[in-house]
């Protein structure tokens, strides 16, 4: 009789796995041809950040938010402006509309707190990305993804000081955006050298470059510069060709121009905090609150980096960020 039930148990088992098995596949197969990998209800999602135009970090983090979408059979909307108030006002909308879900960014959390609340109250659960760590759970939103700043900041010191560097400029190419301010205080904190903060207007670069370049002319002892984001990076190095200076420039985030500057040697190193995944998992994680009242994080945030990128490892990620992941 026992050999007969193990018989019977280790049957039932295999077709249980092999049907699991198969039903894993057939969603894989779903998904990768464009089609919902689930028979859930088509929620609607929407994304609300404080990107300014142009900007490839928001397509990165977009493209991986659209294909957690196709296979959680989602809706994705999407908005954003670099104005605290009109990101609020485009975050209003989408609770006019009735949407099932938000994701907002926090880079101005003071313009973002009021209507976050009346998301809240009209029963539209919120996750967090990208900025405001520190703000998420104050907020009331489920958890956040992404990096902490200022431990990014500080593992940006970190590789200054492994590199030998003495003299640092920080360019902050938004101003009252609070994840910047943390990022260059992090590297303040664990650089050994000297740091001092340059504040430009991102949304023009031509003053970008002429602002750098100014600087760099000025203050020959200057041996890094460090970028809070991807696009700035190459006109740094354009700034710091124009002006004759040696400084060494370095970024926040990857796109497939920061890849290949690692490689070619004008870019020594880039910290990533891989914005597809940001996206992907912010929609995945929505999702799975609906469906099943899950939540990761307990109350800390999902951390997606900071990564310290060289040349050694851009080689690997180059055909990643080429096809808008990385």
């Amino acid at each position: 009789m026992s050999a007969v039930l193990a018989v019977a148990l280790a049957t039932a088992l295999a077709g249980c796995s092999s049907t699991g098995g198969k039903r894993a596949e057939e969603r894989a197969a779903k998904a990768a041809q464009g089609r919902a990998a689930v028979d859930t209800p088509r929620w609607t999602f929407a994304m609300v950040t404080h990107s300014g135009d142009g900007d490839t970090f928001w397509d990165i983090v977009q493209n991986g938010a659209k294909q957690a979408a196709v296979k959680d059979n989602i809706k994705f909307l999407y908005a954003h402006d670099v104005e605290g108030n009109k990101q609020a006002q485009n975050v209003q909308a989408m609770i006019d509309q009735k949407v099932d879900g938000l994701i907002v960014t926090l880079a101005k959390p003071d313009a973002m707190k009021d209507v976050v609340e009346k998301a809240k109250k009209a029963g539209i659960p919120v996750i967090t990305v990208n900025s405001g760590s520190e703000e998420s759970k104050k907020f009331g939103a489920l958890t956040h993804i992404g990096q902490d700043e200022t431990i990014a900041g500080e593992a940006v010191g970190d590789e200054l000081n492994n590199r030998g560097k003495k003299k640092a400029v920080c360019v902050l190419h938004e101003q009252g955006n609070v994840g910047h301010e943390q990022r260059c205080a992090g590297v303040k904190k664990t650089f050994k050298g000297d740091l001092e903060n340059l504040y430009v207007e991102g949304t023009n670069m031509p003053g970008v470059q002429s602002s750098l370049e100014a600087k760099l002319q000025s203050d020959r002892d200057i041996d890094a510069v460090v970028t809070l984001g991807a696009p700035f990076a190459p006109t740094a190095v354009k700034a710091a060709q124009q002006a004759g200076s040696k400084a060494e420039i370095d970024t926040f985030d990857l796109n497939e121009k920061v890849a290949a500057a690692l490689q070619d040697g004008s870019l020594g190193f880039a910290v990533d905090q891989q914005p597809y995944l940001q996206g992907y998992e912010a929609v995945d994680l929505l999702w799975l609150y609906k469906y099943n009242a899950d939540v990761l994080g307990g109350g800390r945030p999902v951390l997606t980096g900071p990564q310290i990128i060289t040349k050694d490892d851009a080689k690997a990620l180059a055909d990643y960020a080429k096809r808008g992941t990385r």
